[in-house]
């Protein structure tokens, strides 16, 4: 620790060009860091819902989620694995793919094969909704509605049409609008 004191009083110009770099290296880095919260996280995931009303999660997961596994781990290529949870009345299929996978193919790929098996499944099911994850797009904002006055449609409709579009222009932010129906006082 001395000598670098003793350097320093030696040559002290070394060592005030040395804190300005220092100082205008630091200053460089905070004006380029990007500014985003949540960094853009490339991880290939498609996401499969299905739905069919009054059906319980069991039948559901062994007529409709089982045949449709079974249909996209034959013939889409470059999947890492699944995962799937069945609900009453619905599924949802996680299809991750290996890392560098062209998302948009692999999201084409499931939707045919997605419109394919429909046929195979129990009569008048919708076809799914088939979407990509994006790990930056998760929302970050929760906004609740409450009203004593209206209904719970009505505040949907609300929020929706007048709040949402109002908060879809902030940048990077992404939010979930649920209703709440009508508050009783105690």
């Amino acid at each position: 620790m001395n000598a670098l004191v003793i350097t320093a009083l030696k040559r002290p110009y070394t060592f005030v060009v040395l804190s300005l770099l220092i100082l205008a290296f630091g200053v460089m880095s905070v004006l380029r860091a990007p500014t985003d919260v949540f960094p853009n996280i490339k991880l290939p995931v498609v996401s499969v819902v299905w739905t069919y009303g009054g059906m319980l999660p069991e039948e559901f997961a062994g007529r409709i989620t089982y045949n449709y596994e079974l249909a996209v781990t034959s013939t889409v290529e470059g999947i890492e694995h699944m995962e799937s949870s069945s609900y009453y009345g619905r599924s949802i299929v996680n299809i991750y793919f290996q890392p560098g996978t062209d998302i948009g193919e692999a999201e084409a790929e499931v939707t045919a094969i997605s419109q394919t098996v429909i046929k195979q499944l129990p009569d008048n099911i919708p076809a799914p909704m088939v979407m990509r994850l994006d790990a930056s797009s998760v929302p970050v904002l929760a906004l609740q509605v409450t009203s004593d006055k209206q209904t719970p449609s009505d505040l949907f409709k609300i929020a929706m049409t007048r709040i949402r579009p109002i908060l879809v222009t902030v940048p990077g932010l992404c939010c979930t609008i649920q209703s709440i129906g009508v508050t009783k006082p105690l």
